[in-house]
């Protein structure tokens, strides 16, 4: 008798397919559609403080997908201060750093969040960093 015999007969030998194997069942797929959805709807509370002669914004706290990148933010802002894309705007994380535009809003958050939000300066003219 040879691997795959049974009583006689040949029992097809077939390949397991690992995608298949790993969502069988309704319910693991709806887990893993629920995680997913999950980890898209964390948020992220962005406070904006106007620095120098940058126009303030009459709403301070906003609530940013935190999977977005820093980009996200900065185009965000220019649309809330109606500034074009040739306006100069720099933004500043604590005072302290520019961010890298294809940062992630959550490892900002991770890293520098305090009480709660993560605080980005603004303004019109190179500050800091």
């Amino acid at each position: 008798m040879e691997a795959g015999d049974i009583g006689g007969q040949r029992e097809p030998l077939t390949e397991p397919n690992t995608l298949t194997e790993a969502v069988t069942e309704k319910k693991e797929l709806k887990e893993i559609i629920s995680a997913k959805k999950e980890k898209d709807a964390t948020k992220v509370i962005v406070q904006f403080r106007a620095i120098g002669n940058a126009p303030i914004l009459k709403q301070k706290l906003f609530k940013i997908t935190a999977s977005q990148k820093f980009q996200a933010v900065n185009l965000f802002l220019r649309k809330e201060l109606n500034y074009a894309p040739s306006e100069a705007l720099f933004l500043y994380i604590n005072s302290a750093f520019a961010p890298a535009p294809d940062e992630i809003i959550s490892n900002l958050y991770k890293s520098f969040g305090t009480e709660g939000f993560l605080v980005v300066n603004y303004c019109t003219t190179a500050a800091w960093g």
